[in-house]
């Protein structure tokens, strides 16, 4: 999947206000500020990359899944 350099900056706009909204009352809550705070983080380093490299288009690489692999079920 590509990305353009304007829906990076969107994107980015998008996550700072979901952040600006977020109440924190739970771990849960917690969690998820820090998610969104790693996901903003994520799209403004691409968007540097897409400045650096005088390209328009960022192309985006599967990510591998952290934590544990799932239980087999029986």
């Amino acid at each position: 999947m590509s990305l353009s350099k304007r829906t990076l900056e969107t994107l980015v706009d998008l996550v700072e206000i979901k952040l600006s909204c977020v109440e924190i009352y739970d771990r849960d809550d917690a969690r998820e500020l820090q998610n969104l705070k790693h996901c903003r983080n994520e799209l403004v380093e691409m968007t540097r990359n897409i400045t650096k490299s005088g390209g328009e288009i960022v192309t985006l690489q599967p990510k591998r899944r952290r934590g544990r692999p799932p239980r087999a079920q029986a």
